[in-house]
């Protein structure tokens, strides 16, 4: 496994297996939390468990954006040839209030790039807390479901399900209330698993 796209060696000498990569942000590259906790690392842990065969590579960085993801996307392609590629990007995005065309363009891109390269995707859709306005916050979860849609490609309609739209959120997240917790993570894992084992098939 790599964390923030640092690779180790015998990840590219791995050609056997396939590979998961994660294009991810700080909620995929253990941000606030101990090394090995987060919710890829536990993917990495139950495909052992499960003796699914693939291998996962971790090329998330914390902070980053659908733009930063789609300038990067094209070598860790190349790198890694991975058979499925992981995208959860679009957070930053909204937090930084850039344009929602912006974000659909990015992810439309990076989809392409990916399918391409004969990987299949799975697009981790995000939403944005109420106090964004209506409008916003449903047009900025609708922007995943389009692309998902027009793309023709997998989607986790909201990766915070069940941790950021209970009653009791506060207690899922660090003190920033923006990152959650290590004990959110095997929920952030759930969400995913299901579309992720369809996506190695």
């Amino acid at each position: 496994m790599c964390v923030s796209g640092l690779c180790h060696a015998q990840n590219t000498t791995k050609t056997a297996l396939p590979v998961i990569l994660v294009l991810g942000d700080s909620l995929s590259a253990e941000y606030g939390l101990k090394r090995g906790t987060g919710w890829v690392a536990l993917m990495e842990q139950r495909i052992k468990t499960e003796k699914i065969p693939a291998s996962v590579v971790n090329a998330s960085i914390s902070g980053d954006t659908t733009s930063g993801g789609r300038s990067r996307l094209a070598a860790l392609l190349k790198q890694h040839q991975p058979k499925l590629v992981i995208i959860e990007l679009g957070g930053n995005d909204a937090l930084r209030g850039l344009p929602l065309q912006s974000t659909a363009d990015n992810l439309t891109a990076m989809v392409q790039m990916a399918k391409t390269q004969k990987a299949k995707v799975l697009l981790v859709g995000m939403q944005v807390p109420p106090n964004y306005g209506q409008q916003y916050t449903q047009d900025f979860s609708k922007t995943f479901q389009d692309v998902a849609r027009t793309q023709k490609v997998a989607l986790v309609p909201f990766f915070l399900k069940g941790i950021a739209d209970v009653p009791d959120a506060a207690q899922w997240f660090q003190n920033d209330r923006i990152h959650p917790t290590e004990a959110a993570q095997p929920k952030m894992l759930e969400n995913v698993w299901m579309a992720v084992k369809k996506g190695l098939q």
